[in-house]
């Protein structure tokens, strides 16, 4: 039985009608394609992926000519031999989130431990961004508190503060130019040095979705290196009237997320995280999917991530099977409307 079908009644025509419809919003998913190519990006560090077919490009081209550029801080840190790992994946709710006090809180017993945070819904403020907008640009309604500044620190305040290794790339404007200079997407901070850095455009559902992509690599105690894989990942919340708004929205993340797989496929060792948005919590394809390609993702603490309600939020895990990783939530949203997920990664 499918999920949001579960407990309700339904008259016998209506229930066929019902599943006719989603079949057939289901067979649309499932047949469609989520395969990336690389595009090339002049004068640019970063590897950069985008759907095949052309018109999902041609309609991304039109949200990414409303953001600024990538931000990139690389400060050179590196961390100390250690047996243990703290790694956090949160949605930061656009501002409202205090990202120096869930840093600050992380690194009070051990300064000098590897952090790494794969962040969502930050948003940045700055010239880059652009206020006169072409003809046909798209961006989304503005996020946070209020119409104007944001009580909170943007992205490029946030990586200066904490002195962390930064990396960050804008989905979509964040407001219209009346509305702010804005925009907002996915980052990952790390005491840790981030190297090959990628951007992923996911296939186009609602808005432009880019997840962040970075190597980071230290080394366990007794001197062995090590490197890690690392996504961060937002996938759309609902979809268009073309596939039942909230109905296919399932499939839809679905499709995102077999992107996000076959990103991270020859990678031995990675980790994903993000808001997958998984309305349906962990009977959702996107969940289901990308739990089988990475076998140590740990579902220990099941509790909701949004507000009470849902388990939006995942740590997705590929790692050796000697190390021990433990994955619980956040005791305080630290003032988003999202939990934190915090993992302690012990490298055996």
């Amino acid at each position: 039985m499918l999920p949001w079908l579960c407990g309700t009644r339904v008259g016998r025509r209506g229930g066929c009608l019902i599943l006719c419809i989603l079949t057939v919003v289901s067979s649309s998913a499932c047949s469609a394609h989520h395969q990336l190519v690389r595009r090339t990006t002049p004068a640019s560090d970063l590897e950069w992926f985008v759907p095949a077919r052309a018109t999902e490009q041609a309609r991304l081209d039109r949200w990414s000519s409303a953001v600024g550029p990538a931000f990139i801080q690389q400060r050179g840190l590196t961390a100390p031999a250690t047996n243990e790992l703290r790694l956090v994946t949160w949605n930061t709710a656009v501002g409202d989130g205090d990202v120096l006090r869930l840093i600050a809180d992380l690194q009070r017993d051990d300064a000098d431990r590897p952090l790494i945070l794969l962040l969502q819904e930050v948003y940045r403020e700055c010239p880059d961004v652009p206020m006169s907008l072409a003809h046909g640009a798209a961006f989304a309604g503005h996020l946070g508190k209020g119409d104007a500044a944001h009580e909170g620190d943007d992205i490029e305040t946030i990586a200066a503060r904490s002195g962390l290794n930064a990396y960050y790339v804008p989905s979509m404007r964040n407001g219209s130019p009346a509305q702010s200079r804005e925009d907002r997407g996915n980052a990952i901070l790390s005491n840790l040095p981030l190297a090959s850095l990628g951007a992923i455009e996911l296939p186009f559902e609602r808005q432009r979705r880019v997840a962040v992509a970075a190597t980071a690599a230290g080394r366990s105690a007794d001197g062995s290196p090590w490197q890690l894989r690392l996504v961060s990942a937002h996938l759309d919340n609902m979809v268009g009237p073309r596939r039942l708004w909230f109905a296919g929205g399932g499939f839809a993340r679905a499709r995102q997320a077999r992107a996000l797989v076959d990103y991270v496929r020859d990678d031995e060792l990675a980790i994903v995280g993000g808001d997958f948005n998984t309305w349906f919590g962990f009977a959702e394809p996107a969940f289901g999917e990308t739990a089988r390609a990475f076998t140590q993702t740990d579902i220990s603490d099941p509790r909701p991530t949004f507000h009470h309600l849902l388990r939006l939020d995942h740590l997705f895990v590929r790692v050796p099977d000697r190390w021990h990783v433990d994955i619980a939530r956040g005791e305080s949203r630290y003032g988003s409307d999202h939990w934190p997920l915090i993992a302690t990664i012990q490298l055996r």
